[in-house]
């Protein structure tokens, strides 16, 4: 499948600078920053670097080095925040891809929300 990553999309611009983020952590390969609209105490929102629209996008082309990031910033972020089952009371992470899900965003992204009860995953 061929994924068309459009460069003008929100996160690609806070990548380059042109808008600004409140930066939780960065490494070479991710990005994390505050949600600009929380959902939770802790809503973060966590990027590659890299140009993939979706989790399987990223899964299927990023490097193993940029998979590796990714995963171990994402969980350096929770165990910082103190939202890990073994410190707190656990955290959702949510990653919509495509228009079913409603992906707003064309750049993988991942949300981790923590510090209260979130309730059901969906509601029929």
């Amino acid at each position: 499948m061929t994924y068309d990553y459009d460069e003008q999309n929100i996160f690609a611009k806070i990548l380059r600078g042109e808008i600004p983020n409140t930066t939780v952590k960065e490494s070479e390969h991710a990005l994390a920053f505050k949600d600009i609209a929380p959902q939770a105490p802790h809503h973060v929102v966590v990027i590659p670097k890299g140009p993939y629209v979706t989790a399987d996008h990223f899964a299927t082309e990023a490097s193993d080095d940029e998979i590796a990031d990714f995963w171990r910033t994402f969980g350096s972020i929770c165990r910082e925040l103190g939202v890990t089952p073994d410190q707190g009371a656990g955290y959702r992470l949510i990653a919509n891809a495509g228009s079913d899900s409603g992906q707003e965003v064309p750049h993988f992204h991942m949300h981790i929300l923590a510090g209260r009860p979130l309730g059901p995953m969906l509601n029929s």
